[in-house]
């Protein structure tokens, strides 16, 4: 997250000469952050689906995925996507406008 802020400086720099709040700002990199992990984590429980379906097949074992299990992972995404998203999202709405504009 701290590369796609430093990428985006200077549209975060037009958005707050525009008029952009803070919160705004900081909410839209935070959600960014929680929907790529939240897309890595349905990606994980797909692989471990396949996963459950190679082994069921492979050994004739019963394995079960609980749904408390599913919610579980997808709980853990959104978490290290809120915790590893708020620092650069806060960084990101304290900009000054013309240093934004202004940077490469």
């Amino acid at each position: 997250m701290f590369v796609s802020v430093k990428e985006r400086t200077n549209i975060i720099g037009i958005q707050k000469s525009l008029g952009a709040k803070n919160y705004f700002i900081l909410l839209q990199f935070l959600i960014e952050s929680i929907i790529l992990c939240l897309m890595g984590g349905i990606i994980g429980l797909g692989m471990v689906f396949l996963g459950t379906l190679a082994v069921e097949a492979a050994a004739d074992i019963k394995i079960v995925l609980d749904m408390s299990n599913i919610i579980w992972g997808i709980g853990i995404s959104v978490s290290i996507g809120l915790v590893s998203g708020i620092i650069p999202a806060y960084f990101a709405s304290r900009l000054d406008p013309v240093e934004a504009i202004r940077s490469n």
